[in-house]
């Protein structure tokens, strides 16, 4: 079978190529460059903990070491500390007691992209072309075949096509999908620069500075080596920034932060970063998608459009491996754009009512009370991924979503459907503790069984205990790949909960004890019913499920799925 085209080499075209090859899934990766990142230390992206861990999955060995992840966070207004945050580290070793929000990371996106680039070249699923500009796309009822001219002008044939090739997109163009939005809605004054500030680990936002030149708003997040990089908010309709007018920037902020005298610094990149918010008409057409900037365009008031696209390569890569091993139905390739496009679209509608609030000049924020307060709770929010403009989106109205049951067998927990599931450490089938988190984006549903005690049984004793060899059979007559995994608790969850989520971990459903009836049909609209539209009735369950003993932890046998394929683009 034809491998996936993708078009585009940023952090998200590299990532879905990863998130594919992890799954069996072969693809060829156009670059329009060299297949060289120019390092900009000034142009750094901030991802969320969850898609950092995807990152980290993919093979993305960067992070630790070009990355940072914020030990605080501090909200200054004027000369007045307005609220101080202590973030947890948010790694896989991390313990599950930890106290506070998981920590962003921060690196330069050149880095970022130099670690999935490292990781690329270890993978034999991934062909990555350079100099390879697309001009041409054709589409049939079989694949979908690309033109790129350069050097080595070809057509490349694929199963489909992703377009991750930027707010410029090509591929969106060709498409003919309209991108409409706001333009210039924030712009910033940036540098990094090298020096001592009084917090550090921490980021620092700096409202309404006191000393003159400050502007509205100061922005501080650290860097490995004691690298900062540094963001004035700008007028909308402002002059040009000078190289002078930056230095002198840089002079008052440092001085500012350090009791009035500027600190030595060695300043290493500057920049102006100007911010827009747009959204593609459509995500998907036929077989052709849309991902990161080429379908979304956001970034104001602390959103962060990077993480947002690897969270497209996420949503959309066990989709695409379902469709390339098994055939997939219109309802499950149609759930990309419905998911993503809705929760995108949510955040840049909190992003935009949040503005006039917040950037405004007297007016609303004069007769709120706490006002002050208020804003910047919204602003620790998006910069820390919490709330409506930052926090991990929910899919609550999928197309995948399972029919309701009417029977009370749901069980109620912390996530809600649709949700992601918290990141709790499980017992794997081959007997090892692990995250959640690391099972995850590996084509395969995950069945969890919420088992108390059974951390202190060795194994093969509850291997054949409590309700394990009823689960067991019923996760080997689901529609699709599954694997058991057993935790000793999970928020909200009673014994002998079971809980099952997607690949990219999302929550499907909970159901109160066994019930193979009600997993088969949750397993099958996660799928989105068999090729050709319609979902398959459960297959016949032996007997019905009991209460359980005590007992119960990870199975082996999650059903063995097709082999991938390694093909590759013809030329």
């Amino acid at each position: 079978m034809d491998p996936v085209i993708i078009v585009g080499a940023g952090p998200v075209g590299l990532a879905l190529s990863l998130a594919l090859a992890s799954q069996g899934v072969p693809s060829v990766v156009l670059d329009e460059g060299p297949g060289k990142e120019e390092p900009r230390p000034a142009r750094t992206v901030v991802l969320r903990a969850d898609m950092a861990a995807m990152a980290e999955r993919l093979g993305c060995t960067t992070l630790r070491d070009e990355g940072v992840r914020w030990v605080g966070w501090r909200s200054l207004r004027r000369k007045q500390q307005m609220r101080q945050v202590a973030l947890h580290p948010g790694l896989a070793d991390t313990e599950s007691d930890a106290v506070g929000p998981a920590a962003p990371l921060h690196i330069p996106q050149h880095a970022l992209a130099r670690g999935l680039r490292d990781a690329i070249a270890g993978q034999d699923l991934v062909q990555l072309i350079t100099e390879a500009r697309l001009d041409g796309i054709e589409q049939d009822a079989d694949g979908i075949t690309a033109h790129t001219r350069g050097p080595g002008a070809t057509w490349w044939r694929g199963s489909h096509l992703v377009g991750c090739d930027g707010a410029r997109s090509t591929v969106r163009k060709l498409l003919g999908v309209r991108f409409p939005g706001r333009t210039a809605v924030e712009r910033h004054a940036v540098a990094a620069l090298r020096t001592e500030l009084p917090w550090p680990g921490e980021a620092v936002l700096h409202r309404q500075p006191p000393w003159r030149g400050g502007g509205e708003e100061v922005t501080a997040r650290p860097l490995p080596d004691g690298v900062w990089r540094i963001d004035w908010l700008l007028p909308p309709r402002g002059d040009l920034v000078t190289p002078d007018a930056l230095v002198s920037r840089i002079r008052d902020t440092l001085a500012g932060w350090c009791g009035g005298q500027t600190p030595p610094y060695e300043l290493i990149d500057t920049g102006v970063h100007t911010l827009h918010h747009r959204l593609a008409r459509r995500w998907r057409v036929d077989r052709v998608f849309l991902a990161g900037d080429a379908a979304h365009l956001l970034g104001a008031v602390g959103t962060q459009g990077v993480d947002e696209g690897l969270r497209d390569a996420d949503n959309l890569a066990w989709k695409l491996a379902h469709a390339w091993h098994h055939g997939a139905s219109d309802t499950l390739l149609d759930s990309y754009q419905s998911e993503r496009r809705a929760a995108v679209a949510s955040r840049l509608r909190a992003a935009d009512q949040s503005l006039p609030v917040l950037r405004g000049g007297g007016g609303l924020r004069t007769y709120i009370p706490g006002g002050t307060r208020g804003h910047d709770a919204l602003l620790t929010d998006g910069h820390l991924g919490l709330g409506p403009l930052g926090a991990p989106p929910a899919y609550p109205h999928s197309p995948l979503a399972p029919p309701e049951d009417g029977n009370g067998r749901a069980a109620a927990v912390v996530t809600e459907a649709g949700a992601p599931v918290e990141d709790v450490r499980v017992t794997a089938p081959d007997g090892t503790t692990v995250r959640l988190r690391d099972r995850l984006g590996r084509g395969r549903l995950l069945v969890v069984l919420i088992a108390p005690g059974t951390g202190v049984w060795d194994r093969r004793h509850w291997k054949s205990a409590g309700v394990m060899p009823q689960l067991a059979e019923a996760v080997a007559a689901l529609p699709v790949r599954a694997e058991v995994l057993v935790t000793e608790a999970y928020p909200g969850a009673a014994a002998h909960t079971v809980l099952l989520v997607r690949p990219d971990g999302h929550l499907v459903a909970a159901f109160a004890g066994v019930r193979p009836a009600e997993l088969f049909a949750a397993a099958d609209a996660a799928r989105g019913g068999a090729v050709g539209g319609t979902r398959e009735l459960p297959r016949p369950a032996s007997g019905e499920p009991g209460s359980g003993a005590t007992g119960g932890a990870a199975a082996s046998g999650a059903a063995a799925g097709s082999g991938a394929a390694s093909a590759s683009a013809s030329t």
